[in-house]
């Protein structure tokens, strides 16, 4: 097995640590892997991106053009790498940051709509678990135990209490994925 893939939006919305969360829970899992994340001079509001790749082999590369699975959270990042996915490969969006939803017809995509969630939870903060949850559900690369155990490993102590409401928020995010389009 070996999944390579991109997560990208603005700064601020979770996208390396979501990347840095995958990453953690499959080397738990004892796979191989890399976490690329690439970002403007931003921390918040500029664009933001992170390659992860998860293989059952030694990986040769963390360097990709191409993707199986897409996570986009915004719509300058579905414009820059919508093309980029592999046909057949895994688009996933959420609709408050795509104002023109995907177009291509060779893609398994997917809606979630994570930041209305975070906002009825109250918790903008659970955006990036419930998206890695919408993820999770369609493209099960690792056991949520295994991102609960990587948070654990991960979080400072100062944000250990917040847990229990990231692991809600992944499988909340299971719930409220929607397949638009099968390829």
């Amino acid at each position: 097995m070996k999944e390579e893939l991109i997560i990208a939006g603005f700064g601020g919305q979770g996208v390396l640590s979501m990347g840095k969360t995958l990453a953690y829970g499959a080397l738990m899992e004892g796979r191989e892997v890399t976490w690329m994340p690439a970002y403007g001079p931003e921390q918040r509001g500029g664009t933001a991106n992170v390659t992860v790749i998860i293989s059952d082999q030694p990986i040769s590369s963390p360097i990709l053009s191409t993707f199986d699975t897409a996570i986009i959270l915004n719509q300058p990042s579905l414009e820059r790498f919508q093309d980029a996915i592999r046909p057949g490969g895994t688009l996933i969006y959420d609709g408050y940051g795509i104002m023109q939803p995907p177009t291509r017809t060779d893609l398994n995509i997917y809606r979630i709509d994570a930041m209305d969630e975070a906002a009825e939870m109250r918790n903008v903060r659970a955006f990036n678990m419930l998206v890695l949850g919408g993820l999770l559900k369609v493209r099960p690369l690792v056991r949520v135990e295994d991102i609960i155990r990587s948070l654990v490993k991960t979080l400072p102590e100062r944000h250990q209490h917040l847990i229990p409401m990231n692991e809600q928020a992944l499988l909340r995010g299971m719930d409220i994925i929607r397949q638009e389009h099968s390829a």
